[in-house]
């Protein structure tokens, strides 16, 4: 069997992939290694999940888990991932998990691990909890009797988490008509709550899950129905979640897309007018807009590059000290606010730089010109993925292009970490040029090492 957990936790198909027997397994291994080093005999985990039908059965397995190694369960119901990453550290969990698919459609579902700090697991800790499960370790002697684990329901944590998101707005929304898709997802409740309450005429779509409808043709991966909903209703401005809102897109009053790129800039620029933005840098990942880069120069504001994955852009963070970093898909992480992304407390950073510049969203996002973007998958042989640029010929024709383009455009060939390809990215100022290069490149890495 394979690797276990991916970039984001355990994903699968629920039922088939992702079954009530493994979601067991992962709540016995997850408590073992999670709470060894506690010095109580019975650690408490916090559990969260999102609206899909299958959280339930899934929940129920994961919890088994728990309590079938002494740890107690703290059930919070249908919440958003970064809630949960938030309120183990205002609960003082010894662990959280959330049981989600993100953005993905509803016969997936997911079991993402948070630490007792509120961070996703390092890949060290994901390797031990696997060795119970795909190695045969020894789960050890169970416990029995008063030893054994208890589930217990907690019905403050989405009002804590409300009143957490609602302390990270520094301005009112008096006037102002927002709009939200809440992917019938997680956020349904809360999103409503916060952005209310800080005073914005709030209207809501997609914010009645009946656990199928999640992520159905809604929410940030079906941004059109809120670019249409926002003009026909004269919103000033919008946001759209995915399933577990831990990703924020935004829509300007004209109904345009204002993307994780634009967004992290509008955020970066507002932070460092309050000279707040420590180092003076952004992290993202290769895979940011090249204009996103360029409006970044434009504005003195340094930056640094990742892997794609918000994992790493993370990494990077902690690691030098930036508090702000993201990726173009709308998951954008502010560690002076929460340790994972949080797309309402995201939406909230939108929403005060619209306040606080006096500007429309339009006005905040024009600052940065989305070049277009080109993206060809190429199957190759395995032994190729990294090795493509020891081809002269393939060489040769990346260095022509970039040639050409003489810095307002770039070649971007980044390996598949599950398949035999790579995928081959241009970015330009003419669409059908880059389309036509792309092409070209794809075509000459196929015949090189197919």
């Amino acid at each position: 069997m394979g690797r276990l957990f991916g970039t984001d936790g355990v994903r699968g198909i629920a039922n088939k992939e992702l079954t009530p027997s493994l979601a067991f397994k992962i709540g016995q291994a997850g408590a073992l290694v999670l709470t060894k080093h506690t010095n109580s005999a019975h650690p408490k985990i916090l559990v969260g999940k999102d609206t899909r039908v299958s959280g339930d059965m899934l929940e129920c397995a994961l919890v088994a888990g728990f309590c079938s190694v002494g740890a107690h369960a703290v059930c919070v119901g249908k919440i958003p991932t970064p809630a949960v990453a938030y309120l183990v550290r205002k609960y003082k969990m010894d662990a959280g998990v959330v049981i989600s698919a993100s953005h993905n459609s509803v016969e997936y579902n997911g079991i993402k691990y948070f630490s007792s700090e509120g961070y996703k697991l390092s890949d060290e800790l994901e390797n031990e909890i696997e060795e119970y499960i795909l190695d045969g370790k020894e789960i050890g002697e169970l416990p029995i009797g008063i030893e054994l684990g208890k589930r217990n329901f907690l019905e403050t944590a989405l009002r804590d988490y409300a009143d957490f998101a609602k302390s990270c707005a520094s301005q009112k929304y008096d006037g102002l008509k927002i709009a939200l898709d809440c992917a019938n997802g997680a956020s349904y409740e809360c999103a409503k709550l916060v952005f209310k309450e800080l005073g914005a005429q709030t209207v809501l779509i997609n914010n009645i899950p009946n656990g199928f409808n999640i992520n159905e043709n809604c929410g940030s991966t079906h941004i059109e129905g809120l670019q249409k909903f926002v003009v026909e209703n004269k919103c000033d401005m919008g946001f759209a979640f995915d399933g577990d809102a831990d990703r924020c897109l935004a829509v300007d009053e004209n109904g345009n897309l204002v993307d994780g790129d634009k967004i992290l800039v509008i955020c970066a620029q507002g932070l460092k007018e309050e000279g707040k933005l420590k180092n003076n840098t952004v992290v993202a990942t290769v895979m940011s807009n090249l204009g996103f880069f360029k409006a970044l120069d434009k504005l003195g504001i340094n930056y640094e590059q990742t892997k794609v994955g918000d994992r790493y852009v993370l990494q990077n963070m902690l690691e030098n000290g930036h508090v702000i970093g993201g990726e173009q898909s709308g998951h954008v992480i502010l560690l002076d606010n929460n340790t994972t992304g949080d797309g309402i407390v995201t939406a909230l950073s939108v929403a005060d730089n619209v306040v606080k510049s006096g500007k429309k969203l339009s006005e905040l996002a024009s600052c940065v010109n989305i070049l277009p973007q080109v993206l060809e998958n190429v199957k190759i042989k395995n032994e190729y993925k990294t090795t493509y640029m020891n081809d002269e010929v393939i060489a040769s024709e990346i260095k022509k292009l970039e040639e050409k383009m003489a810095g307002n455009g770039r070649v971007l060939i980044r390996p598949s970490g599950t398949e035999p390809l790579v995928r081959v990215m241009i970015e330009g100022e003419n669409l059908d040029e880059i389309q036509k290069d792309a092409k070209n490149l794809a075509d000459i890495i196929a015949q090189r090492l197919s």
